[in-house]
């Protein structure tokens, strides 16, 4: 990289090519993915990732991947499912979901699968806009990226992507080991994409 690229990217440039986030890479990742989902995120990804530190190859490889699985391969940014199964979420105290059908009104959406009252309340308040109010804006592609990187920064999930630990940035995107084998398999397919 040149020095000019270099003070660029210190001081709030664009990223280095090799670590930019186009419509294009992302559909390498995922070819599945839907178009208004990938390019939504396209838009605004590297501004927010040099906001939010996600400015290393492994901190960005290891966001997508993560990313890549919880939207199944940028098809969807709510959760599978319907009234009935989100039921599994009605009265979780844990979830902040506290009055009658909270369960189904603050299913899973969002690259990250935002669930519960109480986050949307959280995560609506850091990225401005009221999500407890009108939860399904959470679904939309700018807004679900803002709240994806706001919740990467509150977890602290940089230090187990520098260590390049896929399974504990799933626990702490995810809470468990759900999916670990897919989102090792995005991982390294996006350490190819990224290089």
């Amino acid at each position: 990289m040149s020095f000019r690229g270099i003070v660029s990217s210190i001081f709030g440039g664009s990223p280095p090519a090799a670590l930019a986030v186009t419509g294009e890479r992302l559909l390498r990742l995922a070819p599945a993915g839907r178009a208004g989902i990938v390019e939504g995120i396209a838009q605004r990804f590297d501004a927010l990732a040099r906001q939010h530190d996600v400015d290393t190859r492994l901190r960005l490889c290891h966001f997508l991947a993560q990313a890549a699985h919880e939207t199944d391969g940028f098809r969807t940014l709510a959760e599978y499912g319907g009234p009935s199964y989100f039921l599994r979420y009605e009265g979780r105290q844990d979830l902040g979901n506290v009055q009658a059908g909270d369960g189904i009104r603050y299913h899973g959406r969002g690259i990250f699968q935002l669930t519960g009252r109480a986050n949307y309340r959280r995560f609506g308040r850091i990225v401005g806009i009221d999500l407890e109010a009108e939860p399904e804006r959470a679904g939309e592609p700018a807004i679900s990226l803002a709240v994806a990187f706001a919740y990467w920064r509150e977890r602290a999930i940089n230090p187990a992507a520098d260590a390049d630990d896929v399974a504990a940035v799933t626990r702490l995107i995810n809470g468990g080991r759900n999916g670990l084998a897919e989102r090792t398999r995005y991982l390294e397919k996006a350490k190819g994409i990224w290089t």
